[in-house]
This record gives C-alpha cells, sequence and structure tokens, in this order.
C-alpha cells in the first residue's frame, strides 16, 4: 500500500523487478539503498535456541508441518500417513506439533497411523525453533514454520497445493524445495525426492 504523505519526504527511488521472490526483491532494496549488492545465498542470521524438550526423542527425527491457515492449503492426510511411513522405515520418528485444537486431532490421527510417531505437547515458538533446529529434515505446506525450518538451514521441502511458491515460498538456497502450486498437489514420490535433493541421506 502506497502512503500518499509520506512519500512527499521520499528523495530517493529505486527498482527492484517485480518478478523475483520476496526476500530477494527486499535484498536488492537494501543493497540499493545502503550502496552494496547482496552476494550468494541469503543467511537469515539466526540459529536454534537451546531449549529443553523432555518429550523429544533421542533418535534422529523429522517435523511433519501439516497445520496450515486455510483448508485449501493442507495436504491429503493419506499422504501425510505415506510420507511418515517412509521416513520411519528409514530410521526417523516423527514428530507432529500443533498449534490448535483441530490441528491437534489431526496430529493425533496421523500419529495413530505412523510407526513411533509423537504427537508433542502444544509448544511456544521458541520450542519450535529448538524442535526444528535439532530436525534431519522438515517437510510443511504452507505455513510459517516452514520458513523458519529453511531459514535454520534445515532440509526443508515446501508443499503447496493453494498459492504458487515461486514469489513466497521457502527460499534459502538448495537446502528448501518448493512443490506444487495453484490446483497443484504434489504426490509423496516427488516430496521424497527434493528430500534427498535438499540433503536428506539415509
Amino acid at each position: 500500500m502506497r502512503e500518499p504523505l509520506a512519500s512527499l519526504f521520499y528523495d530517493r527511488t529505486f527498482f527492484v523487478a517485480k518478478n523475483l521472490h520476496a526476500v530477494e526483491r527486499n535484498r536488492q532494496l537494501a543493497g540499493q539503498a545502503l550502496g552494496y549488492v547482496p552476494q550468494g545465498a541469503p543467511d537469515y542470521g539466526i540459529r536454534a535456541p537451546a531449549r529443553e524438550l523432555p518429550w523429544l526423542p533421542p533418535e534422529p527425527y523429522a517435523v511433519l508441518l501439516h497445520a496450515t491457515s486455510r483448508d485449501e492449503k493442507l495436504w491429503d492426510e493419506a499422504n501425510w500417513v505415506a510420507l511418515g511411513k517412509h521416513l520411519s522405515q528409514a530410521g526417523m520418528r516423527i514428530v507432529l506439533p500443533w498449534g490448535s485444537t483441530t490441528e491437534q486431532a489431526r496430529s493425533e490421527r496421523l500419529r495413530a497411523a505412523i510407526p513411533g510417531a509423537i504427537c508433542p505437547p502444544a509448544i511456544r515458538l521458541d520450542e519450535a525453533a529448538a524442535l526444528l533446529g535439532r530436525a534431519r529434515a522438515a517437510i510443511g505446506v504452507d505455513t510459517g514454520l516452514s520458513h523458519l525450518a529453511a531459514a535454520l538451514g534445515v532440509p526443508t521441502v515446501g508443499i503447496y497445493t493453494a498459492t504458487d511458491p515461486g514469489l513466497t515460498g521457502l527460499h534459502a538456497g538448495g537446502s528448501a524445495i518448493n512443490l506444487g502450486g495453484k490446483r497443484q498437489q504434489p504426490d509423496v514420490k516427488q516430496v521424497m525426492v527434493a528430500l534427498r535433493q535438499a540433503g536428506l541421506h539415509d
């Protein structure tokens, strides 16, 4: 949104291509304003906090971020179950965080269907960051925690079913891969291939 009164005080203008990812647009804008050229993949400058999570398993684990703000952004539960079983067979426990009673019920259904999966208690944002930062991988729909996992450098796959990830999807170099788009549902095989491309090793 433009602010007509504030624009009276602008004395410099910059051009940034509109077809770039939102992160790159902001990097270029900051670079032009401050006189430098952004180099390489973005470094978000955040690290996972050291938080005790007593319920967290000692084994390697993957985090499945199945919750999002709108139903059309969801991925079918059958897909989450199949993905969780694949990862479980590869030696990883599955952690299914949630943020509402509806999401908790879904986590419980997925936990019951995926061997060894964990439906944790409600967690704060700092605890979510600690959880994601120690994960072998994160797979998530269009939600903020997927971006957080990618920003922490965790091999992350973003699953998009109702939005185009080209301008606002995960953006963290080769360790973050986006799949799907508007009215496109990636399948489990595509997600597994993308996880290996993002750096997950069996």
